[in-house]
């Protein structure tokens, strides 16, 4: 990753965007800010966008940003008018039960004539069609792991020991060159593509955006503790196969080790992570809060219908033989680029 500085912030996607991101170009007060109006859409750009930037500043934050605004009023009013449209929006969108086991071998379980985006790529996708899928990754995989992270000081007993050492391996076991976040940054430059953190934000919808702060969403919110490990455990369910069929696509077309690698790494780890997550970290939690089975069940299947989602655009997309992203003509070429 050539600069792990932080992000310039994006251009603004519409009237609350662009009033966010206008004021944290200032200097940090106490004020109240306007809230966004009710009709805006949860799904939408730039709710969306506004949600990633307002999160953001948990994480790296924003050059030029003062990060004093971390915690002011302002920006967590707007922060918690539209955290209470997405999730209202998701809970009639994905009207989740509370059969766990049930719902993890539905995770798990794919239907004979699945035909997912991973599918598609290892069997007909191209060159280009995987690069856009790079862009579209690199939203979560440049920050991979850092999410689920908030649930460790909201864990206790076995829960947290397994979910940290979850967390270990994501981080590369102690070893900087095998973070999972820099193996994707070794793909992005090995595919031509800009490595920088959150370098690819411009170019991609709010259908990208949307699953990772479902996550920010979840880990930030010690009440959430349940859907942020549902999430997490049936993310890593359905990452070995989906790996498995990238190797597949990348080795079809002679892509660089540095691309394949990023896939081999997860068909290993996750395999393991998935067990782990789903018996240790949910099965203890589980155990101490058997209440908590709602929330481990709606984050689960929430992840899934956001995936689903951002899935069916790009296979849409490429069906009529458009790019899915919003700036597909200026992709940054290196001399490592396949």
């Amino acid at each position: 990753m050539r600069d792990p500085a932080s992000a310039p912030l994006p251009r603004p996607r519409g009237p609350v965007s662009d009033a966010v991101i206008t004021r944290l170009a200032g200097t940090p007060d106490e004020s109240p800010w306007p809230r966004p109006p009710a009709d805006v859409d949860p799904y939408g750009d730039d709710a969306q966008l506004t949600l990633t930037v307002l999160y953001e500043l948990h994480y790296r934050g924003f050059s030029g940003v003062d990060p004093g605004w971390e915690w002011a009023p302002g920006p967590l009013g707007v922060r918690a008018a539209l955290e209470r449209a997405f999730l209202d929006r998701l809970r009639t969108d994905v009207p989740a039960g509370v059969d766990v086991d049930a719902t993890f071998d539905a995770v798990c379980r794919e239907p004979r004539d699945a035909w997912s985006v991973s599918h598609h790529l290892a069997e007909q996708g191209t060159w280009p069609q995987l690069r856009e899928y790079f862009v579209h990754r690199s939203i979560y995989q440049l920050k991979e792991a850092d999410p689920q992270a908030w649930a460790i000081p909201r864990l206790t007993g076995r829960a947290k020991a397994t979910l940290v050492a979850v967390e270990f391996d994501e981080y590369g076991g102690g070893h900087h060159d095998r973070v999972h976040a820099q193996l994707f940054a070794d793909l992005m430059v090995a595919a031509g593509l800009d490595d920088s953190y959150l370098g690819c934000l411009d170019r991609v919808p709010a259908l990208t955006l949307a699953p990772v702060n479902f996550m920010s969403m979840c880990g930030l919110h010690r009440s959430r503790i349940g859907m942020l490990v549902g999430q997490f455990a049936a993310a890593e369910m359905t990452t070995g196969p989906s790996a498995r069929r990238l190797v597949r696509a990348l080795e079809r077309l002679e892509a660089a080790p540095a691309c394949v690698r990023f896939y081999t790494e997860h068909v290993e780890a996750d395999a393991v992570h998935e067990l782990v997550l789903r018996h240790d970290v949910v099965g203890d939690l589980l155990e101490r809060d058997p209440g908590a089975a709602r929330d481990v069940v709606f984050g689960a299947e929430a992840i899934e219908f956001l995936e689903g989602r951002l899935g069916s655009h790009l296979l849409d997309r490429w069906s009529r033989d458009e790019s899915s992203l919003l700036e597909p003509a200026e992709l940054l070429e290196t001399e490592e680029a396949t």
